[in-house]
């Protein structure tokens, strides 16, 4: 039934039944204040570019036999030289910086605070001042052993310490200063589930820095970082009062000479526009380089046709992958033996608070076990123990007899170098509740990452594998997708397949299946319950509490930080014996 509210809504309801859908035309709606205020921003810059061409006082003559003078071009080399020198030096030591004060170490975490304090503190005109007369403090400058007098190199210090040395040491250490914050702040903003999720995989310290969170990173720091480089170009006009010809200096020079003061200044201007123009054009592309994942479509760039012609010409040709290397999604899972865990008396405390409490517990190798329970119970903390990505206080937990992160020595268990971890690591793979994947890496990458750099696989073979992961986790098309252009259930199958490209001896959940939305469970469910087939050693925490009943051998149910009882999914499921186990069962199914 229809109901119409008056006269006008009647008629429009009968026009609208006059209306061909297949030919009627959309007219987008109009805005006639933003053309009005487009035409007077056109008009005001007319106005102001008529009144800098059309006035004579300018003196654009002036300024055109200047712009390429000799004396002019040689300023402006020297410019540039000191933007470069204090931007390579400024940004090695401030990185340097910013490492020391995330270290860990309260010595150099507080050498790193004192000297971006100071710097940052001392005008930059103040610093060169004082670096240019530093021969008055200090008559020579020596390298030797402290306090002894003992003297392996001597220099005096106004010889060593020239105008440009001054100038270039002003500007280094006044740019390591600002940009150890930034670079700091960018490392900060990589997400921490990013260092363990490389950690997880077993790359070198090396490896995750350099190949997983600097690419991150830099994605926070460019902009700031040409910000600043930007500022170190015109901060170069500070080192005037150096007596130093660099461009502002030599322009200076000349219109105290020829009192043309406005075409002379107009020279500087118009050559510091054209530096930093070429560096916004700079900024720009490698803003897009590491926006690689970040976004789901690139914005267009103009050097994108000349780029692809290029790559065109520089790749060789690449043959298409084989059939035989394509593999059915229904094709079984084959999996390496997996290994036997032992958990016995595990504690584990944050501040206060006791997240494991004497836990003991043995999985066989090729078990399925399911570890349920309320939230806070310890269930992920214990996960994470088992490949050593947290800390024990006390026990010991072993893969196949063996420590993951200790050796022995009597009764005392002391904690492995990293590298000794790493290495042992590979054999435990983690899936992540909240995937974990590397964004800027994609699907193929991802996978590929750990067992060319942790494994040592051959990259041809390593990538064959990959390829054969994901078309068994239905993902064949999906080879050179970012993380962000894939659904939540098809990230997390990736990571399914980067942990079992490792081929390790047991692989962890960590609540695989709750950063889906309810209809993407099941396609990840199944690749869970394929493994769970194929003879490797699993340990899922899930709040899934059917799935657990189906593909487990062993379900455990945890609470505060305590194994509270363990069995057959059927028995603890169907007929717990522990009241708590029962009340929680009651709340959940």
């Amino acid at each position: 039934m229809t109901l119409a509210v008056d006269g006008s809504a009647a008629a429009a309801s009968v026009s609208l039944t006059r209306l061909d859908p297949a030919g009627s035309r959309i007219v987008p709606a109009r805005h006639p204040w933003r053309i009005v205020g487009g035409a007077f921003a056109l008009v005001v810059v007319i106005a102001v570019v008529n009144s800098v061409l059309g006035n004579p006082r300018w003196g654009w003559d002036v300024f055109a036999e200047w712009f390429f003078a000799e004396p002019v071009l040689v300023g402006l080399g020297r410019t540039l030289l000191l933007t470069v020198l204090g931007a390579f030096f400024g940004f090695t030591i401030g990185a340097l910086l910013a490492l020391a004060r995330l270290s860990g170490s309260a010595p150099l975490a507080g050498v790193s605070w004192t000297f971006v304090w100071l710097f940052r503190s001392i005008p930059l005109i103040v610093l060169l001042l004082i670096l240019n007369n530093l021969g008055y403090l200090y008559e020579t400058v020596s390298l030797g052993v402290p306090f002894t007098g003992w003297s392996f190199f001597s220099y005096p210090t106004t010889q060593l310490i020239s105008p440009f040395m001054a100038a270039v040491l002003g500007l280094t250490l006044n740019q390591a200063a600002f940009s150890a914050e930034f670079i700091r702040g960018g490392l900060l903003a990589v997400d921490q589930g990013q260092h363990e999720a490389a950690a997880a995989l077993g790359l070198p310290r090396q490896r995750q820095f350099f190949r997983i969170v600097l690419p991150q990173a830099m994605r926070s720091i460019i902009p700031t970082a040409f910000n600043d480089i930007i500022g170190l170009a015109k901060g170069t006009s500070n080192v005037y009062i150096l007596a130093l010809p660099e461009l502002f200096y030599t322009v200076q020079v000349i219109y105290r000479r020829n009192l043309e003061v406005i075409p002379l200044l107009m020279v500087a201007t118009v050559w510091y526009l054209v530096i930093l123009t070429v560096l916004s054009a700079v900024q720009t592309q490698i803003e897009r380089y590491y926006a690689r994942g970040a976004l789901r479509h690139l914005p267009p760039s103009v050097f994108d046709p000349l780029l692809r012609r290029f790559a065109r010409r520089a790749a060789p040709a690449v043959a298409a992958p084989a059939a035989s290397t394509v593999r059915a999604v229904s094709a079984p899972l084959v999996w390496r033996r997996g290994g036997e865990i032992s958990i016995r008396n595990v504690s584990k405390s944050f501040g206060d608070l006791k997240v494991l409490d004497d836990v003991s517990l043995t999985l066989p190798s090729g078990s399925v076990t399911a570890i349920i329970g309320p939230s806070g119970s310890g269930k992920s903390t214990l996960l994470r123990s088992i490949n050593h990505l947290e800390r024990l206080d006390r026990g010991v937990i072993t893969l196949d007899g063996q420590l993951i992160g200790y050796r022995q020595e009597g009764a005392l268990l002391y904690e492995l170098k990293e590298r000794e971890v790493l290495r042992r690591r590979v054999d435990v793979g983690m899936v992540f509740q909240n995937f974990n994947l590397f964004p800027h890496l994609t699907a193929l990458e991802n996978i590929v990452e750990a067992p060319i750099n942790a494994r040592g696989v051959p990259r041809a073979e390593a990538e064959a594998a990959a390829r054969d992961l994901l078309a068994r986790v239905g993902l064949s098309d999906k080879v050179n997708a970012y993380p962000r252009q894939l659904s939540g259930g098809q990230q997390q199958r990736v990571a399914i397949a980067r942990a079992l490209a490792l081929q390790p001896k047991a692989l962890l959940f960590d609540e695989p299946t709750s950063a889906l939305d309810p209809e993407l469970v099941g396609e990840v469910l199944a690749v869970i319950k394929e493994l769970a087939r194929s003879g490797a050693t699993l340990v899922i925490v899930t709040h899934e509490i059917g799935f657990a009943r189906e593909v487990a051998d062993t379900v455990v149910f945890m609470d505060a930080g305590r194994i509270v009882e363990a069995g057959h999914p059927e028995k603890v499921l169907g007929a717990p014996e522990h009241p708590r186990t029962a009340e929680f069962l009651a709340k959940v199914l």
